[in-house]
């Protein structure tokens, strides 16, 4: 894929990230990183809140002062219950805080990372060149920091292509969204008489 295709590309996919939101895509991924790798893990904690959910029917059931040996067993098993169940959050609160820090870590990389390391790469190749005096003496500044002169520079395109896809979202999110009606001033009729 050429340089020119390969810049938009990737200043698209930044853009669309941007557009969709990183928490909504790292729910979505860890929704599907969970229910493809964790499954057994989120089987137990409904089973351990179903049990737990059992015990403390039971527990309220039960007086404590009628039948305190039946109610005190109970109890230690319903607290049991709440200790192995808040553990097993925990590991699993855990387990998703390390998940979004690597899923965070990559769209990093494959976002802002990548488009510096392409900058940074390509810094003093040309995109494309422009027609020879076309803009002027402002063509050098089209080829700023390390292009040729007479050309277009990766950063220079990579700010064009943002533009233009911030343009364009903006233009379909007029088309798309429904127009709010537009309050009239209306004028209040005075009671005063002029003299």
């Amino acid at each position: 894929m050429s340089l020119i295709f390969t810049i938009f590309a990737l200043v698209f996919l930044t853009e669309l990230i941007s557009w969709i939101g990183q928490t909504a895509l790292l729910e979505f991924a860890w929704d599907l990183y969970s229910r493809l790798f964790m499954n057994a893990s989120y089987t137990r904690q409904r089973q351990l809140k179903a049990e737990l959910l059992t015990a403390k029917k039971e527990l309220m059931q039960t007086s404590a002062q009628d039948q305190f040996a039946k109610w005190a067993k109970l109890k230690r098993g319903v607290d049991k219950g709440l200790a192995e169940l808040e553990k097993f959050n925990g590991e699993l609160a855990s387990r998703k805080t390390a998940f979004s820090l690597k899923f965070k870590t990559l769209m990093w990389v494959l976002t802002t990372g990548l488009s510096f390391f392409i900058g940074w790469w390509y810094r003093k190749a040309a995109v494309f060149y422009l027609p020879p005096g076309w803009l002027g003496p402002l063509g050098w500044w089209m080829a700023f920091p390390f292009a040729p002169k007479g050309s277009v520079s990766v950063g220079v395109w990579q700010l064009a292509c943002r533009r233009v896809i911030k343009v364009g979202e903006r233009t379909v999110k007029n088309i798309l969204a429904p127009s709010e009606p537009v309050a009239v001033p209306v004028e209040m009729g005075t009671d005063s008489k002029s003299s």
